[in-house]
């Protein structure tokens, strides 16, 4: 079969598409569970060009394939599962999903409607299971404000999107008029730009109060404003660092304004937690079922160009999810 492989840590260069035999057993972290999927289109993350250069934390040894999710067509599935071969189904599975076919984790596996194409279903669930569980941790309420970073990229735009399902208002923050014009297409109640005065012009829209809650998947030297973005009592969701630098926190400014700051991450939380990533799964596959939810895809590549797509997501030149196309589009 086809597969986009990385056999050198030197970037999405090094991505290459070549002939491998299918994958046999099961995908490592699924606990001997096979579950074996038809690709028809693979969604890319940070996840992936960091694991090109070596610089992801949780990544693999060479050579591996490339993409952490896809939307396809279950050909196998382990006895006693939620899915029978025929089900349309995207999720995320780290690596191996630039490829015709790819071994997939049940628990990271949700249902894609008819409704929904395989291309919107590779962008589907790593982007709103985080950003729902992020909205979910911060304990939302009908009418708060939210103040979403990196609000054009995958998880941004999910979250904007999912405002209308939580019933919150979303503030979006950005730099660019192109990323400017997703965020308001994805339901941005409100746009500030991080290249200005972005914090007042937040605390203007509240009132001077400032915002409840702060989703941030960037981290890096906005942090302490994300932190003065919030009114007394507010709380701040902690997604990642795109941004690439770690931010530290003055316990003090959260003890004078009793502020909240949290971390997510599903899979940790299961093992203390179980029902989790069910919860998760559930609340997306739902949603998604129910049509209230609509992936944004920024850009698309044939197989062919998985290198390409790749250097998008280095370059910080993505907009929404990156998919690539393993199968043609009809």
């Amino acid at each position: 079969m086809r597969a986009v492989v990385v056999e050198e840590l030197t970037g999405p260069q090094a991505a290459t598409l070549v002939e491998i035999p299918e994958p046999h057993g099961a995908h490592p972290r699924a606990d001997g569970q096979r579950l074996l999927v038809d690709v028809h289109a693979a969604g890319l993350s940070f996840i992936d060009p960091l694991q090109t250069w070596g610089k992801y934390q949780n990544g693999v040894p060479t050579p591996y394939v490339c993409g952490s999710e896809y939307a396809g067509v279950v050909v196998e599935a382990p006895e006693g599962a939620d899915f029978r071969p025929g089900d349309r189904v995207g999720g995320i599975v780290w690596h191996g999903a630039l490829a015709d076919r790819a071994l997939a984790l049940p628990e990271y596996t949700v249902k894609i409607p008819a409704s929904m194409s395989f291309v919107e279903g590779a962008a589907l669930y790593m982007n709103y299971s985080t950003a729902w569980y992020a909205l979910h941790r911060a304990q939302v309420q009908p009418g708060e404000y939210v103040l979403v970073h990196g609000a054009a990229g995958g998880v941004g735009t999910a979250a904007l999107d999912l405002a209308v399902t939580f019933g919150v208002k979303a503030i979006a923050v950005v730099s660019s008029d192109r990323k400017e014009a997703v965020a308001r297409q994805c339901g941005a109640h409100a746009v500030v730009r991080s290249d200005g005065p972005w914090l007042d012009e937040v605390r203007g829209l509240t009132d001077g109060r400032g915002v409840h809650v702060v989703i941030d998947p960037v981290g890096g030297d906005r942090f302490t404003d994300s932190l003065r973005a919030l009114r007394q009592g507010g709380r701040l969701v902690v997604v990642g660092f795109t941004g690439g630098s770690i931010p530290t926190v003055k316990v003090n400014r959260l003890l004078h304004r009793n502020l909240t700051v949290t971390g997510i991450t599903m899979d940790n939380m299961e093992t203390e937690y179980p029902g989790t990533l069910r919860m998760v799964r559930d609340a997306v596959e739902s949603l998604a079922a129910d049509g209230r939810i609509r992936p944004y895809v920024g850009a698309t590549f044939p197989l062919e160009q998985a290198a390409a797509a790749l250097c998008a997501l280095d370059d910080r030149a993505a907009l929404g999810k990156v998919v690539v196309e393993v199968v043609p589009p009809a």
